[in-house]
């Protein structure tokens, strides 16, 4: 039987829990946006509508699985799935799921994540999105890479979270 598929947070957090405001990254980080690109690309993205909809065009190289309460939304470049269940049956076997937001699908999906790949971005920004940090009881840190501040960014860091076995 094969190996299911390893379910991925893909996600950059302030030092204070925010992920966004209005619909957008309270932070620009091109190295962020790399790492995001070259680590999704192929997989299948699983996100809440807002997080679709701030993009915008649907990314290419990757599939974009939406899930929605609203019944009637169906837009272009978009699956659309109304449980965990229907989004996890779209995505399939084949590869590693990537959950990449927002705040209220990376909550609905924790208990089922096997990895998180962290962006901690060293800053306090104002925003109207955020998640917790992570339990230490649940997650153990595996990879770190630290970035100084410069040219106007924050200085951030690449971390890699396994949940404990």
């Amino acid at each position: 039987m094969p190996a299911k598929p390893s379910i991925v947070f893909y996600l950059a957090r302030a030092d204070n829990g925010v992920i966004g405001k209005d619909g957008r990254l309270p932070w620009r980080i091109s190295e962020d946006l790399k790492r995001f690109k070259k680590s999704t690309m192929g997989k299948p993205m699983i996100m809440g509508r807002k997080t679709f909809e701030s993009f915008p065009s649907p990314l290419p190289g990757r599939r974009h699985i939406v899930l929605t309460r609203s019944r009637d939304w169906s837009p272009a470049g978009a699956e659309v799935a109304h449980s965990p269940e229907e989004a996890f049956a779209l995505a399939g076997d084949d590869s590693d799921i990537a959950i990449i937001g927002g705040a209220e699908i990376y909550r609905l999906f924790l208990p089922r994540a096997d990895r998180i790949e962290l962006t901690e971005v060293h800053c306090e920004p104002d925003g109207d999105a955020s998640i917790d940090n992570f339990d230490p009881e649940t997650w153990t840190e595996t990879a770190r890479e630290d970035f100084p501040a410069e040219s106007g960014q924050p200085a951030f860091s690449f971390v890699t979270l396994e949940r404990k076995t």
